[in-house]
C-alpha cells in the first residue's frame, strides 16, 4: 500500500511512495506522530539525480525486513532537499558539527522537537568495509534515545564505537579505514629512524610500504607517516643504491644504510620509485626528488629504451666477472678522469676515499650531509657527465633485453604520473611510444602476450600483464584526453575478465587455456612488486569514474569481498592490497567543467596534487555528466556564474563532492578538506 507520500509534489518523493517504510513529509502531524508514540524520528534527505540515495533505497527502503526495523521504531520522515532546501541546510550543519563530512543521502536521527542528536550518510545493508549495517544503526540509536540519557549528544565516541563493534560480525572479516590505520601506526613502528627504510638489512625500497604509510597521512594527517616515507625516499637517493654517475635505482641495498647495492638494476624498481618521487617532489618541492627523478629517466631513455620505444627488462649486476665493476671508482681513477682540483671537489662529495668504501673500491654516495650551494650543484653535474663518458668505455653489464607487457606497464604509468609533477610532459611520448609497442606487437586477436623479443612473443598473457597495462592505458586516456586508451583498457579489461576470473572473485595469474599446470595461481601477497590483484581492483575503481559504470566498482568490492579474508592473517605482506582498499574507500575524483585555460590550469593544478589515485574527469558542460554524478547538480547550479568564471572544479570522493573551486591555487585546500 502506497505510504504517507502518496499525494506528494516531489517525483523524488514520489519515487518512494510505494516502500514498505511508513514515510511521512516533513509536515507537522509527523511530528505529532513521534510525540504521540514516543518514537524518535529518522530523517533522510535526498533528491532525484543522487545515485547512493537510489543504491540506499534499493538496497534498504525496498527491503520488507529492513522497512520493520524503521517503523518499529522510528516515525521515519523523507525530504527532498530541492524542494525543501531549509529543512537540508540546517541538518547538514548539524552533520558537520557532528564530525561527519556532508552528503546524500543524509540520515539523521532527531528527537520528537526536531533536535538532531546523531547522524551520517549512506549505510550498506550489510556491514561492509568498517561501516555497520544499517539495522545495527537503527537499533543503536533507537536503544541509545530511549535510554532517556541526558548525554546523548555528548556521547558520540561511545556509539561511534558500539557501531563499529556491529560493523564487526563474527563470521565475516571486516577491513575499513580503522584497520589500514592500525598496519600504517605498525610499518611506522619498524621504520629505521637513522637511515629511512625498514630496519636492518639488506634494505629493499619496499614501494607498497611507502605507499601505506602515505595512504595513512593522507586519511589521518599524521606527519609521522609521510614523513616516514620521505625518510627512506631521501635515504635510498642519497646512498649508493642510486646510480649517482648514470642515474637509476638498484634492486636493493646489502646493508642497513643504503650503501652498498646489489648493483641490478630492474626496471620494475625504477618505475614504482619514480612513481613515488613525483608525489613527494608534488608535497616538499625538493630539489633531490625532481633530480633523481629527471636523471632516472634519462638513464631509462639511454640505457633501457629499444627500437620501437619499449623499454628492456634489466641490467646485470655484473661485467667483466665482477659484481658492480661497472659503477665503482677508485681515487685514481676519479683523479685521471677530472684532475686534481675537480677530482678533489668530487670525492669529497661523492666519498670518494683512498682505500674505498667498500671492498677497496668507492661506491658514489652522498649519505655524509654536507652543504652545497646552487653552484656546487652544477659543478658536481657537470663532473657527473665527465665520469659517465669515462665510465661508457668500460665493459657494460648485461642487459636482459626482452619486453614484459607488465613491468612496462609499469613504467608507462609512471612516466605518465611523474610528466605532470615535473613539468616534463615530453615524458607522455614516451610512454605512448612504449603504450604503441606493446598493443601492436604483443597481441593476438585482442589478447596480451606476456613477453616479446626479437619477434617471439610468450603468449597468452598473465594477469599481471592486463593489470599493469590497463593502469598504463587509464593513464594515458587521463593525460592526453584520447578515448583510445580507455577504449582499450576496457577491452582488455573485458578480456582479463573473460580468462582469469576465479569463483571466488579474485584472478587467477593465469588464463584458462594456458599450458597446464598442477594449479592456476592466484596469489594475493605482494612480491618485488605490487601483486596484480591489487592492481587489478584499483583499475576497476578508476574506470567506474570514467566511465560512469557502477558494475565496475561492484566488480571491485566483489574481489575484496573474496580476497581480504585471505589477506587478513597476513596483512603486511598484502599492502598492495590494503592500499587498493584505500583506492575503494577515499581514493578523490576531481571533475573540471569547462574548457579553455581556465580549465586546463585546474587540471594542471590536479596532477600536480600530492594524493594518491586522483581521477581527473573533463567535461565541457553539466550535462556531460551522469544524471546522478554528484557533482551534476552543482554544476548545474552555477548557471551563468559558471560561465562567467570559465571553468570550476568539483572534489568528490564516497558520493560527495565540494562545492566548485574555480582557482587553481585552492584545489589543493578543496582535497584536504574532502
Amino acid at each position: 500500500m502506497p505510504n504517507h507520500l502518496a499525494d506528494a509534489a516531489s517525483p523524488y518523493l514520489l519515487q518512494h511512495k510505494d516502500n514498505p517504510v511508513d514515510w511521512w513529509e516533513w509536515t507537522p502531524e509527523a511530528f505529532a506522530e513521534a510525540r504521540r508514540s514516543k518514537r524518535p524520528i529518522l530523517l533522510s534527505i535526498g533528491y532525484a539525480a543522487c545515485h547512493w540515495c537510489h543504491v540506499m533505497a534499493h538496497e534498504s527502503f525496498e527491503d520488507q525486513a529492513t522497512a520493520a526495523v524503521m517503523n518499529e521504531l522510528f516515525v521515519n520522515i523523507k525530504v527532498d532537499r530541492e524542494e525543501r532546501p531549509e529543512v537540508d541546510q540546517i541538518y547538514m550543519a548539524a552533520l558537520q558539527q557532528l564530525g561527519v563530512q556532508g552528503g546524500w543521502p543524509m540520515t539523521m536521527f532527531l528527537d520528537p522537537e526536531g533536535a538532531p542528536f546523531w547522524g551520517g550518510t549512506y549505510f550498506p545493508k550489510e556491514a561492509r568495509y568498517g561501516q555497520p549495517a544499517f539495522t545495527d544503526v537503527l537499533k543503536t540509536m533507537a536503544g541509545a534515545y530511549a535510554s532517556g540519557d541526558p548525554r546523548i549528544t555528548q556521547n558520540r565516541a561511545a556509539l561511534l564505537e558500539r557501531l563499529r563493534q556491529k560493523a564487526r560480525p563474527a563470521s565475516q572479516v571486516v577491513i575499513g579505514t580503522n584497520e589500514l590505520d592500525d598496519v600504517a601506526g605498525r610499518i611506522l613502528g619498524i621504520m629505521d629512524t637513522e637511515h629511512g627504510g625498514l630496519q636492518g638489512s639488506p634494505k629493499f625500497p619496499n614501494t607498497p610500504f611507502l605507499e601505506l604509510l602515505w595512504r595513512g597521512w593522507e586519511r589521518t594527517g599524521r606527519e609521522r607517516l609521510r614523513d616516514a616515507a620521505l625518510h627512506a625516499l631521501d635515504g635510498m637517493s642519497e646512498g649508493g643504491i642510486y646510480d649517482h654517475i648514470g642515474g637509476g635505482y638498484s634492486r636493493y641495498s646489502v646493508d642497513e644504510r643504503w650503501l652498498v647495492p646489489h648493483f641490478e638494476k630492474m626496471l620494475y624498481d625504477n618505475a614504482q620509485i619514480l612513481d613515488l618521487l613525483g608525489l613527494a617532489y608534488s608535497e616538499t618541492h625538493a630539489e633531490l626528488f625532481r633530480a633523481r627523478a629527471e636523471q632516472t629517466v634519462g638513464w631509462l631513455q639511454r640505457e633501457m629504451m629499444l627500437e620501437g620505444g619499449a623499454f628492456a627488462a634489466s641490467l646485470d649486476a655484473d661485467s667483466e666477472g665482477h659484481e658492480g665493476r661497472y659503477y665503482v671508482w677508485t681515487l685514481k681513477q676519479v683523479l685521471e678522469a677530472l684532475g686534481a682540483e675537480d677530482a678533489e671537489f668530487f670525492a669529497r662529495h661523492y666519498d670518494i676515499v683512498p682505500f674505498g668504501n667498500w671492498e677497496g673500491v668507492s661506491i658514489p654516495n652522498r649519505l655524509k650531509e654536507a652543504a652545497r650551494s646552487g653552484d656546487d650543484e652544477a659543478r658536481l653535474a657537470l663532473l657527473r657527465d665527465k665520469l659517465l663518458a669515462v665510465r661508457e668505455k668500460r665493459v657494460p653489464p648485461g642487459r636482459d633485453d626482452k619486453v614484459l607487457a607488465d613491468w612496462n606497464g609499469l613504467m608507462i604509468a609512471a612516466l605518465v604520473g611523474a610528466a605532470p609533477r615535473f613539468g616534463r610532459l615530453e615524458w607522455v611520448t614516451l610512454a605512448a611510444d612504449a603504450f604503441r609497442f606493446i598493443s601492436e606487437s604483443m597481441m593476438r586477436d585482442g589478447r596480451l602476450g606476456h613477453s616479446w623479443r626479437e619477434g617471439r612473443l610468450v603468449f597468452p598473457g598473465l594477469a599481471s600483464d592486463y593489470a599493469a597495462m590497463i593502469g598504463a592505458a587509464l593513464s594515458l586516456h587521463q593525460a592526453t584526453g584520447e578515448g583510445v586508451y580507455l577504449d582499450q583498457a576496457l577491452a582488455w579489461q573485458a578480456k582479463l575478465e573473460a580468462d582469469h576470473a576465479t569463483a571466488d572473485g579474485g584472478y587467477y595469474l593465469t588464463a584458462d587455456d594456458a599450458e597446464g599446470l598442477i594449479l592456476r595461481p592466484d596469489a594475493t601477497a605482494d612480491d618485488a612488486v605490487t601483486n596484480p590483484q591489487a592492481l587489478i581492483a584499483r583499475n576497476l575503481v578508476r574506470i567506474a569514474v570514467l566511465t560512469g559504470d557502477e558494475r565496475y566498482r561492484q566488480r571491485a568490492d566483489r574481489l575484496f569481498d573474496g580476497l581480504l579474508p585471505r589477506a587478513a592473517p597476513n596483512l603486511y605482506s598484502h599492502a598492495g592490497l590494503l592500499n587498493a582498499l584505500d583506492t575503494r574507500l577515499r581514493a578523490p575524483e576531481i571533475v573540471v567543467l569547462g574548457s579553455g585555460e581556465a580549465a586546463d590550469a585546474l587540471a594542471e593544478a590536479a596532477y600536480r596534487l600530492p594524493r594518491l589515485d586522483i581521477t581527473l574527469l573533463r567535461v565541457k558542460e553539466p550535462a556531460t555528466l551522469p544524471a546522478d554524478h554528484p557533482a551534476r547538480a552543482k554544476a548545474d547550479s552555477l548557471g551563468t556564474a559558471g560561465a562567467s568564471v570559465g571553468a570550476a572544479a568539483f572534489v568528490c570522493a564516497g558520493g560527495v563532492c565540494s562545492l566548485p573551486v574555480t582557482e587553481s591555487n585552492r584545489l589543493a585546500e578543496a582535497v584536504r578538506g574532502g
